[in-house]
């Protein structure tokens, strides 16, 4: 596990604990040491992983991330302007390195999200996604991310 990986999860327990402002202060550490924000709050899953240390990594508070995801570097997953909730991303995702996910979305389970992408759109299950704006290049994957050799 990353050091920003294990500084996100030693604020959440603090926050979890109703320690909010300590967990605060280790997302702001994060964010100062590692050029990441993972904020304590947001709701992250077993056996999360970041590319490089999680370096231009950008998490919106109240996001939702399942197991076995892994975020590349330089991606911002947020809010669109107007929207109330942001995005809820399911078990075994890979999300490339740039992309940005945003609004009130659902990201469905063994998902690929390509490098440099924009995704604004809910993405059903086993598929792999591109491009500006994004598009569905492959439906009913079978194999997870890291079983892809």
């Amino acid at each position: 596990m990353s050091i920003p990986v294990s500084l996100y999860r030693f604020g959440n327990f603090f926050y979890k604990k109703g320690y909010i402002k300590i967990g605060k202060i280790i997302s702001i550490l994060n964010r100062f040491l590692f050029a990441t924000w993972i904020p304590s709050s947001a709701e992250i899953g077993k056996n999360f992983k970041i590319g490089y240390g999680g370096l231009g990594v950008v998490i919106h508070s109240n996001t939702k991330i399942g197991n076995n995801c892994l975020i590349a570097q330089n991606v911002t997953i947020g809010k669109n302007f107007g929207d109330l909730l942001v995005p809820v991303i399911g078990n075994d995702v890979y999300i490339g390195a740039g992309s940005v996910v945003f609004g009130e979305i659902v990201i469905g389970d063994n998902v690929i999200i390509g490098s440099n992408s924009v995704v604004n759109k809910n993405i059903p299950n086993n598929c792999t996604v591109v491009g500006n704006p994004m598009r569905i290049i492959k439906y009913n994957r079978i194999e997870k991310y890291y079983e892809i050799s």
